[in-house]
């Protein structure tokens, strides 16, 4: 069980979420919502007009609401809220937006009662997930729709996944013994409000990003060694003169998975001077992406915890203040950049994939097969790569510089911070697709070279590729070998210590 201080979260503890380990807010946070709440009780009785507490919303914020009818305000806002449309949310993405959701309601400034950060705690608890669309927010005044889908479930609406089995909300929460929560004066929007749907989907385009990273980087490596590739664009030095951060990395870490290769000391000598781009620029490209990665990351992690919703509450002089946290443009442009350099990842792997099964390039037999023309060899999987990649070319183009105006105009800038990052979490897996063929390309080049053996960290990859997929000496069905290597990549199977990101 992670205790979570939403005032210090890292990278790595979101990492550790994302993969399901279980959590709960430390008791500091839940003193600070008590606290909060009391503000909010304050602020209600002292008869103050408040957007969200006692007001209508968006264009209705100069509608005053009695105080009779405070919580018909709240429940309707959760209803009228509750459109959205598409597939659902995978389950890991939503319990991740829970989380995220409880981080930032544990800040303290959103006025909430802890009954509803017990109601949320609960739903982690019993893996209670509730069913949420996809499709329906913007990413401005919140992930509105997405993260009212989720509080419709606490009310009992909607429906909630027990443990794969879909079920109403209401009966769902009747077999865990939970009570419908009744939503006190600003909980709704504290709920709705906040960009913690699009941060999910981005943290988990983020994490396969990392995973698909590494794969590409050792395939990248094996490949080198498949072409019998020269090694001397990795030397430090050249990098160094540089100064690029990402390029020195990248740099390092394929001399290092190269070391100790007989493949490489065969040829030391052969004059070989320039490879192809996509071979020897790998530090420059790769090392770009990584860069972009890292600042992904970092804005991510700075979100994963931040306040987001509207009004904030400031407890010590029971104020509301309406500003514009739950803006998501920070959200949006970390997302594209990741779309961006995955999908650059993915097109470097396509091209050396592409090298290593033209014999005029590669010097290796035709499409990597033996007794070429009766077969096809890596013909069609390569194909396969370069559809993949161009469909990724097609989703990298910026959702973060679209906007249109919302709720009368009053929304009249909107961020699309959860299409980025929908769109982020589909490039990163097709790029995981591209690489799982560049694996394959990679061994049987390297097999080719035997008796002569790659290094010893390669020699582990190789062996992994061939678990998923036998050495090539005839045609057969390919599908499920490349599916099983794209889910591989996915799952970080294929190299055991990925250059991971860093906040810094």
């Amino acid at each position: 069980m992670l205790t979570l201080n939403p005032e210090a979260i890292d990278l790595a503890t979101l990492r550790q979420l994302w993969t399901g380990a279980p959590s709960r807010l430390d008791a500091a946070s839940v003193d600070r919502v008590r606290d909060s709440a009391a503000a909010v009780e304050r602020i209600v009785a002292g008869g103050e007009t408040v957007y969200g507490i006692n007001t209508g919303f968006g264009l209705l914020a100069n509608e005053r609401i009695p105080a009779g009818r405070l919580a018909e305000l709240q429940r309707n806002l959760i209803l009228s809220h509750s459109c959205g449309l598409g597939d659902a949310l995978p389950r890991h993405v939503t319990r991740l937006m829970i989380v995220l959701k409880l981080l930032g309601l544990g800040r303290g400034y959103s006025g909430v009662r802890p009954e509803v950060i017990d109601a949320l705690q609960s739903l982690l608890e019993r893996d209670a997930t509730p069913v949420i669309p996809a499709q329906g927010s913007v990413g401005a005044s919140g992930d509105l729709a997405p993260l009212a889908h989720m509080t419709a479930t606490l009310m009992g609406f909607g429906w909630i996944d027990l443990a794969g089995e879909r079920i109403a909300a209401g009966a769902a929460l009747q077999r865990l013994g939970l009570a419908p929560l009744e939503l006190g004066p600003k909980e709704g929007l504290a709920l709705i409000n906040g960009t913690q749907a699009s941060c999910a989907i981005a943290l988990d385009a983020l994490f396969a990003a990392e995973r698909v990273f590494g794969a590409a980087l050792a395939a990248g490596a094996l490949s080198v060694d498949a072409l019998k590739g020269s090694v001397k664009p990795f030397d430090p030095r050249i990098s160094a003169l540089r100064g690029q951060p990402g390029q020195i990395r990248v740099a390092a870490e394929i001399a290092s998975l190269l070391d100790g290769s007989e493949i490489v000391a065969s040829h030391h000598r052969c004059g070989r001077v320039q490879d192809p781009y996509s071979f020897r620029c790998q530090p420059q490209v790769m090392g770009a992406a990584l860069d972009l990665l890292a600042n992904a990351a970092r804005t991510l992690t700075i979100e994963a915890a931040a306040v987001t919703d509207n009004p904030i509450v400031f407890e010590d002089e029971d104020s509301a203040i309406s500003g514009g946290n739950f803006h998501a443009q920070p959200v949006a442009f970390a997302a594209d950049t990741i779309a961006m350099a995955l999908c650059e990842v993915g097109s470097l792997s396509e091209r050396r994939t592409s090298v290593l099964v033209d014999p005029k390039m590669s010097g290796l037999p035709a499409f990597l097969v033996d007794d070429g023309g009766v077969n096809s060899g890596l013909m069609i999987p390569q194909v396969t790569a370069a559809a993949l990649v161009s469909e990724n070319k097609s989703l990298a183009f910026p959702a973060s510089v679209d906007s249109i105006p919302t709720s009368a105009g009053q929304e009249d800038h909107v961020s699309m911070a959860p299409i980025a990052a929908r769109k982020a979490a589909t490039i990163a897996r097709n790029a995981a697709g591209v690489i799982a063929v560049e694996l394959i390309a990679a061994a049987q080049g390297v097999d080719y070279h035997a008796p002569l053996r790659t290094s010893a960290p390669l020699q582990q990859l190789h062996a992994k590729v061939r678990e998923l997929s036998p050495h090539l000496t005839t045609d057969r069905y390919w599908a499920d070998e490349m599916a099983a290597l794209q889910a591989a990549v996915l799952a970080g199977e294929i190299i055991s210590n990925p250059l991971m990101l860093r906040r810094d």
